[in-house]
């Protein structure tokens, strides 16, 4: 008689099973960054002269620049997710981000009486409304744009190039040739998205609510920092189980995947796709708390920064990318401040001594080293070079016990 088969458990008990301490450690810092109006309100009511000071100092009390920075995270996330598990180096991400960001900036523009054009259709002489233009009217179908349509051009560009198997450096080269490609073309559509001007949203109006205001941009930091947190349990989610193995797997050798009997190019589509959709997310999140979205977001120099938040957080960690995207702007925005002559010299130093000191990012050197010296400076002696479940298995100690106390045969 055969025993009934066993539940497995549903796919959020599998996944809270393989969390570990950054996982907890990253939710903690979400719940704080959602605390950081309420810390910011009470610094601001209050008389202490050290609330001041950091209000004045840190900029990550400042809703709108942390807001801007938490909306960036976002994207490292899709980057990790590309790079750091799957091995594909794009440099083109900004195309992705850019189309998010039109797309929400879109429906703010067209938040206007019945009638009404947008300011700059004046200027070229437009007198209807462009067709494509047209579905951002409605809030849903906006959102939904923001996503799936960054993510269905990701997955093109993602099929044309990996069904001819072309991978490594020259993937890298063909992201940033369409970058380059999307950058010249919304330069040139100045009838249609207002050309290198852009879209402007801080003066536009969103259920009644100017778009700039303390108020919405409370809302839009707040729905930041949820969208960060299902973000990251996604790809946490794709990279636990199998799917994520096989990324794995192919960055590490696909051909061998190959000859195992899976086609990496389907998978590759898929997580390419992914990301791109999670950079738009980003994107239209960006966009709103900056108040403008122009071409010049797909700048080759953005797309490539992009990569160096994921490489200075440590790759194929997740938490990486999010700590590197934080520390990395947080530093631009300090040295800019404190040193607006020589802060780039600053930032490229930074660059290169993590690059050096730490090839894996910060991240990866304290899952790989830093855990480890920690416990030998507290514990005061090296850790044991073997598995721990063999030194601690009563079995093991019972048979090195009898071996122990064998008399020696004459």
């Amino acid at each position: 008689m055969q025993n009934p088969p066993q539940n497995p458990g549903s796919p959020l008990g599998k996944l809270l099973k393989k969390l570990g301490w950054s996982d907890y450690a990253l939710f903690g810092a979400v719940l704080v960054f959602a605390c950081i109006p309420l810390i910011i309100a009470v610094l601001s009511l209050s008389d202490w002269v050290v609330g001041q000071w950091l209000l004045k100092n840190f900029p990550f009390l400042r809703l709108r620049l942390m807001g801007r920075f938490l909306s960036l995270a976002i994207i490292a996330l899709g980057i990790d997710l590309i790079w750091g598990y799957t091995g594909l180096l794009s440099l083109g991400h900004g195309i992705f981000f850019a189309l998010g960001g039109y797309a929400f900036a879109m429906y703010l523009n067209l938040q206007l009486p019945d009638g009404q054009l947008p300011e700059f259709f004046g200027l070229y002489g437009v007198d209807k409304l462009p067709l494509i233009w047209q579905p951002f009217h409605s809030l849903p179908i906006t959102l939904l744009a923001m996503v799936l349509v960054p993510g269905a051009i990701a997955a093109l560009l993602g099929y044309l190039i990996f069904r001819n198997r072309i991978k490594g450096v020259y993937f890298s080269i063909l992201t940033q040739a369409a970058l380059l490609v999307f950058y010249n073309f919304f330069n040139g559509q100045q009838k249609l998205i207002n050309g290198t001007n852009g879209l402007k949203t801080d003066t536009e109006r969103i259920f009644g609510y100017l778009a700039s205001s303390d108020g919405a941009q409370l809302v839009f930091y707040e729905l930041t920092v949820v969208a960060l947190l299902l973000v990251y349990i996604l790809c946490r989610w794709l990279t636990s189980g199998r799917f994520g193995r096989i990324l794995v797997a192919i960055r590490d050798d696909e051909t061998r995947v190959r000859f195992t009997g899976y086609d990496p190019t389907g998978f590759k589509v898929l997580v390419f796709g992914i990301s791109g959709a999670i950079a738009g997310l980003s994107g239209g999140l960006y966009t709103v708390q900056t108040g403008i979205i122009t071409p010049s977001i797909m700048d080759v120099a953005f797309s490539i920064e992009m990569v160096i938040w994921v490489a200075v957080g440590g790759r194929a960690t997740l938490v990486g990318a999010v700590l590197g995207t934080l520390l990395v702007r947080l530093a631009q925005s300090s040295l800019s401040e404190q040193f607006p002559e020589v802060w780039l010299f600053f930032q490229g130093a930074l660059f290169l001594i993590v690059v050096t000191v730490l090839p894996n990012g910060i991240v990866g050197w304290w899952q790989e080293q830093g855990i480890v010296q920690l416990r030998n400076l507290f514990r005061g002696k090296p850790q044991l070079a073997t598995f721990p479940s063999l030194e601690e298995d009563p079995l093991v100690q019972e048979e090195r016990q009898q071996f122990e106390g064998e008399p020696e045969e004459p």
